[in-house]
């Protein structure tokens, strides 16, 4: 049986994080009493039978540091972590934690939310999150580290699949409300709608074929970003807080999944009213 080993490719524009975490709601949200939480994410944790994934917490400051640790399956449920009754931690000066995903009844590709709580605004956040992917394929340990990612508005992606052959793109719904992605595969055909006013309209693309897809809150869906004979590949999403990955295989025979930083996602996309 060929397994999958899916690393995670952070798909952010260009802007770099800082830009991310301005765009989305959930990074960080202050309450009443000055206090707010930095949210981060760890998409891409393989858990199963074969497979097992596991979240380090660090706290790298010199006070007391209380960490929110909420995991999701790939369908949006809740698992539990090992060693922890809880989903609150409480980390001392200089302490790090490690916990493992606790799924036994099943195997599919989950995610994991963080969140720190800062008392003041004058604090800035200390806890180092890292994350870790190991499976067994063919009586080999192979493992996977994994990457913060941040949440933004409606995230997009287009571009030409001749590099990008088997790769699969992932979205992750860290909201609570439910999101929406549209696929189009296109054999690359063009067409634009005259405007009045605009000498040059945009071009879109013909779609060959198209997909309009539901994603619940806390869920994860994985796409090809290849059908049939299709050269062009486009995404777009409508949600408060996604997360979009590319996926690349990179070994014949058993297909690993490694970072491909050439891919560069965009930001928010207006809408038509």
């Amino acid at each position: 049986m060929v397994r999958f080993l899916p690393l995670l490719l952070l798909l952010t524009s260009a802007c770099a994080a800082g830009q991310a975490i301005a765009n989305s709601p959930h990074a960080t949200s202050p309450n009443a009493n000055n206090q707010r939480l930095v949210t981060s994410i760890l998409p891409t944790l393989d858990y199963g039978s074969p497979c097992w994934s596991s979240v380090t917490l660090a706290n790298l400051g010199d006070r007391v540091v209380t960490v929110e640790i909420e995991a999701h399956r790939a369908g949006g449920g809740l698992i539990g972590l090992v060693g922890l009754n809880e989903t609150v931690l409480h980390l001392n000066p200089g302490e790090r934690a490690t916990h493992r995903l606790e799924v036994t009844d099943e195997a599919g590709v989950g995610w994991l939310k963080v969140r720190e709580r800062i008392p003041s605004p004058n604090l800035s956040p200390v806890v180092a999150v890292s994350g870790l992917s190991e499976c067994t394929v063919d009586n080999q340990l192979r493992s996977t580290p994994r990457q913060l990612s941040y949440p933004t508005r409606n995230p997009w992606f287009s571009g030409d699949v001749e590099e990008m052959q088997g790769n699969m793109i992932s979205v992750v719904n860290t909201s609570e409300r439910a999101a929406q992605a549209s696929l189009c595969y296109s054999a690359g055909n063009l067409y634009s709608v005259p405007l009045e006013g605009r000498p040059a309209p945009e071009l879109r693309l013909v779609c060959s074929k198209q997909f309009e897809v539901l994603i619940p809150p806390y869920t994860a869906r994985q796409f090809p970003v290849q059908r049939d004979d299709s050269t062009h590949f486009g995404i777009q999403t409508m949600g408060e807080a996604l997360v979009l990955q590319m996926l690349r295989p990179v070994a014949s025979g058993v297909k690993v999944y490694t970072v491909d930083s050439t891919v560069k996602f965009g930001g928010e996309f207006a809408t038509e009213k």
